[in-house]
């Protein structure tokens, strides 16, 4: 069992590059941005199942007499709030929720194309000697 390799022989052999101190921040801020965009997506699921959420309730909402008290879940607490009511508080966090999944988007974006530009600069210092795929 000992012909058993995990590299191409080609692959193993270090080119003996030299990883200097700006090198390793760089990968260190990859680090980072690869870190921060996996919890951005994480909350992105997050709010995106929140949001259906609230789509659901909308349409529960809708179906609902006017003149009907309906339990709103504001915080840790359910208030009895007019069906009309309901709906404006309900219209309001549709938006503030879609602020937010915009605002993390754009985030995610940011967090992407600095990751790529470091990719293009570590590659071609390191080539195949690293890896910043997943």
């Amino acid at each position: 069992m000992n012909n058993m390799r995990m590299l191409a022989e080609e692959e193993e052999n270090d080119d003996g590059t030299e990883v200097t101190w700006e090198d390793q921040q760089r990968i260190n801020t990859f680090s980072k941005l690869n870190t921060r965009l996996r919890s951005i997506e994480e909350r992105l699921e997050e709010l995106k199942q929140e949001k259906e959420a609230l789509d659901d309730l909308a349409t529960e909402l809708e179906l609902t007499d006017e003149d009907e008290s309906v339990l709103y879940k504001i915080g840790e607490s359910f208030l009895h709030l007019p069906q009309s009511r309901a709906m404006k508080r309900l219209e309001k966090d549709q938006a503030v929720l879609s602020a937010q999944v915009l605002d993390l988007s754009a985030g995610a974006e940011q967090c992407e194309k600095e990751m790529k530009e470091l990719k293009v600069t570590l590659y071609a210092r390191f080539g195949r000697a690293i890896n910043l795929d997943e």
